[in-house]
């Protein structure tokens, strides 16, 4: 007789079940590069920090339902008929039918030229010519018929702590301001609007060639559009600015060329100009785990993240990026033995101690909901791997090494040389007991190795030799240590549970490409530690991470598995797989942090940046493979 699931069970495993969260893929992604929104398919700006991406909440319905939300468009309607990203931009368009007629909607964080100081964010780079208007701008253009439609703006100042107290401005219905939480936000309409409590509501009828516009500021400096015809140029403006970066990135004419475009856009709209950081995704608190725990704040700088971001920027050409991100590494304060956090805000506050905020229902009921990450502290050996290989990748790109930078190199190697023994928390930031994490040796290995070669090309062959015996010591370890009975780099000394991080040992060139052990390790992570072909970090119940609950699939190790399948010769398999994981991008393309195989929706925080720059730099090996084979 067959068993009766359990209701509960069902419900939690359904991704069709009703929820009034949106499903994480559904989210739309726009960004001024300072602070980012999510806006949700029924028109909702759902999430929206300012003026910074690590700034408390104005708009947090992506975490309680009360929070705060934002809603321009047709009135009644909330299934839209079309979503679109504005082609090579980070604006969003949406087109909705209603029984009487069509709209368009656009939206915007803008982008403008600006001839005085930022003072709101303010600048340690050079501003470039056009920066952020510390605006959202949104018009609505009536195609056909005739349409009503509908304004409502309900913030919620401190993540939803504080509702908003609206004032209309000298009795103006089309300009009011709102305040809360030592802040202020105006909004600006050719709606009329009116009052309702905490929030404001406008509403119009619009005919044929008729547009209106709303735009919500949050700076003097820089007031709302005066019009409609403001509104839209801003836009326009906005569109320019990012086609025009677009066209400065080095995109091939490939089958993949989109997602690459989007991807590109993605990491470039989650980098935080002032500062020249990137943010590892939008938001907090998304779960990993449906209704679960596993929910961290992911709006800061991870010092693992920066040798990706090098590759993936130098890749696609964008140097001026990638010479940004470094000079923010360079200002790094670093702790008083010389090493670095592994993460750092994103204007280099060290401080990032994490509160839980029990007011907030958590994304779909997944509690707690934490601001800050207690990870900052933790000490990880791989942070020194990260930080030398992404010198290395810029100094080889510029051909100089800067004079403030070699200090790092210094400190770093030091580090990595002291502290390579021991046990860490490993590269996933397990709350679990310290344990000597495979993984953390390699990147050990890669400092060291990435240090000598640096002393060599500094013309220091002395201080070159003895970096380079620290890594030949660390090699012979890791092979002595980290390679159980049949051959598989293993997770951590002490186990032969398999662990997706050391497909590192593969991308870094740790052993030649057709040593067996590579082979080995590749072949077990593909067979054992995937669902449906999709990579896990770990085996939850193999890893003593201190956490409770089952994982998504991890979206960077899948295509960390597609450039491993590549480095090992099986550009097939790496091929097929890619195409597997390009169809499970969202309807806008955008990547979070998990897949989970069974549902079919993405976990956890949105958009993920790793994600993003995985996907660049598994396309981009199996292009050059594609290309070479072309040649031969």
């Amino acid at each position: 007789m067959t068993a009766i699931a359990d209701p509960k069970e069902v419900a939690v495993l359904s991704g069709a079940r009703r929820s009034p969260f949106p499903p994480i893929a559904d989210y739309a992604f726009i960004s001024n590069c300072h602070t980012g929104a999510l806006i949700a398919s029924d028109g909702s700006i759902d999430w929206l920090c300012v003026p910074n991406f690590d700034s408390p909440s104005v708009f947090g319905s992506l975490l309680d339902r009360e929070a705060g939300s934002f809603r321009f468009g047709p009135y009644g309607i909330d299934h839209p008929t079309a979503r679109a990203y504005v082609p090579g931009t980070n604006v969003m368009q949406t087109t909705w039918r209603t029984p009487s007629g069509w709209v368009v909607v656009r939206d915007a964080l803008t982008m403008g030229h600006h001839g005085t100081e930022d003072l709101v964010t303010p600048h340690t780079r050079p501003p470039s010519d056009v920066d952020a208007d510390h605006m959202l701008v949104r018009t609505v253009r009536c195609m056909e018929g005739r349409v009503e439609v509908e304004l409502i703006c309900e913030p919620a100042f401190d993540y939803g702590r504080t509702p908003a107290q609206w004032e209309l401005l000298d009795g103006d219905r089309h300009t009011a301001d709102a305040t809360g939480a030592d802040q202020r936000i105006r909004l600006r309409s050719d709606l009329a609007m009116g009052i309702e409590g905490n929030r404001i509501r406008g509403r119009q009828v619009l005919t044929a060639g008729d547009t209106a516009y709303c735009a919500l500021s949050w700076t003097k400096e820089l007031p709302p559009p005066a019009d409609a015809a403001d509104a839209f140029g801003r836009i326009a403006t906005t569109e320019a600015f990012w086609r025009d970066w677009l066209a400065g990135a080095r995109i091939p004419d490939h089958r993949w060329r989109d997602p690459l475009q989007r991807s590109a856009l993605v990491v470039k709209g989650l980098t935080y100009m002032p500062t020249g950081a990137t943010v590892a995704a939008l938001t907090t608190s998304l779960p990993e785990t449906p209704h679960g725990e596993r929910n961290w704040d992911y709006r800061y700088t991870w010092m693992r993240d920066s040798t990706f971001t090098l590759q993936a920027l130098h890749w696609l050409n964008l140097d001026w990026e990638a010479d940004e991100f470094m000079q923010f590494l360079a200002d790094l304060e670093p702790d008083t033995d010389g090493s670095l956090q592994i993460m750092y805000g994103i204007n280099g506050r060290r401080d990032l101690t994490e509160t839980i905020r029990e007011d907030l229902s958590g994304y779909d009921g997944a509690k707690p909901v934490r601001i800050g990450n207690g990870a900052f502290d933790q000490r990880q050996n791989d942070v020194y791997g990260a930080v030398l290989d992404s010198i290395l990748l810029h100094t080889r790109r510029s051909q100089r090494l800067p004079r403030r930078v070699w200090p790092i190199v210094i400190s770093q190697a030091e580090g990595a040389a002291k502290v390579w023994q021991n046990p860490d928390q490993g590269i996933w930031e397990a709350r679990g007991a310290p344990q000597h994490y495979v993984s953390s040796k390699l990147m050990c290995w890669i400092a060291m190795d990435r240090a000598a070669k640096l002393a060599h090309m500094r013309g220091d062959p002395e201080l070159a030799a003895k970096w380079h015996g620290v890594a030949t010591e660390i090699h012979a370890d890791i092979l002595a240590n980290g390679v159980s009975q049949r051959g598989v780099l293993r997770q951590h000394y002490g186990t032969d549970a398999l662990d997706a991080s050391t497909l590192l040992a593969v991308l870094f060139g740790f052993l030649p490409h057709h040593d067996e052990r590579l082979r080995n390790t590749v072949n077990a992570i593909a067979e054992e530690l995937t669902e449906d072909g999709f990579v896990l970090r770990y085996r939850t119940d193999e890893t003593d991470d201190g956490m409770s609950g089952k994982e998504g699939t991890f979206l960077i190790c899948s295509f960390w598995l597609v450039n491993a399948l590549a480095v090992v010769g099986e550009i097939p398999r790496a091929r097929d797989m890619m195409e597997r994981l390009l169809r499970i991008a969202s309807p806008l393309g955008l990547y979070a942090e998990e897949y989970e195989v069974q549902t079919g929706r993405h976990l956890g925080n949105v958009p993920q940046a790793f994600s993003h720059l995985a996907l660049i730099q598994a396309a981009a090996r199996i292009i050059l493979a594609e290309r070479l084979e072309e040649l031969s």
